[in-house]
C-alpha cells in the first residue's frame, strides 16, 4: 500500500474537517486593470459554495469593499486618506454584497454580512456578540461574509488589514483550520520576481522562517503584503490552527486538499481559551509591567502568576483588570494579562511581598499583580513594538 506524503496528508486533513475560515484578498477580487471584477469573486464562490456542498461550514472573511467602490469615487487606486479610505469602503461594501448575494443565489446558498472593527475583538462583550451572531449563521446553513468595518474605523481602531482579522476569526468561530486565498500561489524562500526563487511547501515552526526575506507591501488596491499574511499565519498555527497559503486561481485545488498546493501551516501550539487569544493578540494595551529575571521565569518558564514582588516598574495609566503587557528587564515581551491592581496602587506595592502587600492595603487586597488564568504568554525572541 502507498503511503500518503506528510504534506498531503496534512492539507487533506485541514480541508476534511468541519468548519474552515477562506480569507480572500482584494487583489484576488480585481482585474488586470485593478477594476472590481465580480467574475473573479465569483470562481472563489464556486470554489466555496462546492466545498460546502460536500458538507462542510465555511466563514468567508472578505476583503474588497473599498477596490469595489473606487470607480464610483473616480479613483484608480486605494486611498491614502481616511476619509476618502471610509467613503470608498462605504459605497463599495453594497456593491461586494450584492455580488456575493448573486453568486452564492446560483448555489442555492444564502449569505449574512458581518462587519467588525478591533474594538469589536478588544471589548469583551462586542467579541462575544460577534461570535454568537456567527454561531448563528453557520447553525443556520447562512454563509457568514465577514470585513472589516472600513466606513467607520478609525486609525486607532483598525485590524489595518484582513488577514489578522481572519486568524482571530477562525479562532472565534473555533474553526479547524484556515485558508488564505492570495494573489501569490505560495510562500516563497525569496521575493517570487527574483530568480531560482521556490515555494516553501510546508512550515513546521516560526523559527523555519527566521531570516526569510518577507515584503511588508500590498498592492494598489490591498493593505496587506505577504508579510502581513505569514504573520496571521504564526498567529493562527500557533494557537492550535492549521493554515493553508494558497494562490485564489487554485481555490478548488485548496479546498480539495491537493498536495503541492500553495504553503501549509502546521499547527504548533495548544489551542488557547477565548480570553488568551483576545489577551495575546486582540486587546489594546493600557499599560506595561517591567519585572526581574526571577518573575520572568516565574511567567515564561513554569506557568506562575505575575506577584508584586517581581514587578520593578510600572507605566500607564490602568484600572484593575485592564490589559498590560509584561516586559523583561531588556524589554523582550513575556507575557499579556489583566491587572489585578490600577497602575497607582500596583506603582505602590511594586517589590512587596503578600505580607506587606497586606499590612500595607489590608488583607483583602493581598493578590497576584497578574493572575496566571488571566495571562496569555508570548514567544521571549519578540520585542515590543517601536513607540
Amino acid at each position: 500500500m502507498t503511503s500518503v506524503p506528510a504534506a498531503a496528508a496534512s492539507r487533506a486533513e485541514l480541508v476534511a474537517r468541519r468548519r474552515i475560515v477562506v480569507k480572500v484578498g482584494s487583489s484576488s477580487l480585481v482585474d488586470q486593470a485593478g477594476r472590481f471584477s465580480p467574475a473573479r469573486l465569483g470562481e472563489v464562490v464556486d470554489a466555496v459554495a462546492e466545498h460546502i456542498g460536500g458538507g462542510h461550514e465555511v466563514v468567508l472573511v472578505s476583503s474588497g469593499a473599498q477596490a469595489a467602490g473606487l470607480a464610483a469615487l473616480g479613483l484608480r487606486r486605494r486611498p491614502s486618506g481616511l476619509a476618502q479610505g471610509q467613503a470608498a469602503a462605504s459605497v463599495g461594501q453594497g456593491r461586494l454584497m450584492a455580488a456575493y448575494t448573486e453568486a452564492f443565489a446560483a448555489h442555492r446558498l444564502t449569505v449574512g454580512q458581518v462587519l467588525l472593527t478591533a474594538e469589536d475583538t478588544i471589548r469583551r462583550s462586542h467579541y462575544r456578540n460577534a461570535l454568537r451572531v456567527l454561531g448563528e449563521l453557520l447553525h443556520r446553513g447562512i454563509v457568514p461574509i465577514v470585513n472589516e468595518n472600513d466606513a467607520v474605523a478609525t486609525d486607532e481602531l483598525r485590524f489595518g488589514d484582513n488577514d489578522r482579522l481572519a486568524a482571530l476569526v477562525a479562532h472565534l468561530v473555533r474553526a479547524d483550520g484556515l485558508v488564505m486565498l492570495t494573489d501569490v500561489d505560495a510562500l516563497y524562500d525569496a521575493p517570487p520576481s527574483r530568480p531560482g526563487a521556490a515555494p516553501i511547501r510546508e512550515v513546521t515552526g516560526s523559527g523555519q522562517l527566521d531570516g526569510l526575506e518577507v515584503t511588508g507591501r500590498g498592492s494598489m488596491i490591498g493593505t496587506g503584503g505577504m508579510l502581513t499574511k505569514v504573520q496571521a499565519a504564526a498567529m493562527a498555527s500557533s494557537s492550535g490552527i492549521p493554515v493553508l497559503l494558497a494562490g485564489a486561481a487554485q481555490a478548488r485545488a485548496a479546498l480539495r486538499g491537493d498536495p503541492g498546493v500553495g504553503t501549509f501551516f502546521h499547527a504548533t501550539g495548544r489551542r488557547l481559551t477565548a480570553r488568551r487569544m483576545w489577551l495575546g493578540y486582540a486587546a489594546s494595551m493600557a499599560g506595561v509591567l517591567t519585572v526581574d529575571d526571577g518573575a520572568a521565569r516565574a511567567i515564561s518558564d513554569r506557568q506562575k502568576s505575575l506577584l508584586a514582588v517581581g514587578v520593578t516598574a510600572v507605566s500607564g495609566d490602568f484600572e484593575a483588570g485592564e490589559p498590560v503587557e509584561i516586559r523583561s528587564g531588556e524589554g523582550l515581551v513575556l507575557a499579556r494579562g489583566l491587572a489585578r491592581f490600577s497602575a497607582r496602587d500596583l506603582d505602590r506595592v511594586k517589590g512587596l511581598s503578600q505580607a506587606q502587600i497586606g499590612a500595607l492595603l489590608g488583607e483583602d487586597r493581598v493578590q497576584p499583580a497578574v493572575h496566571r488564568d488571566e495571562l496569555a504568554t508570548q514567544a521571549r525572541s519578540r520585542r515590543p513594538p517601536a513607540a
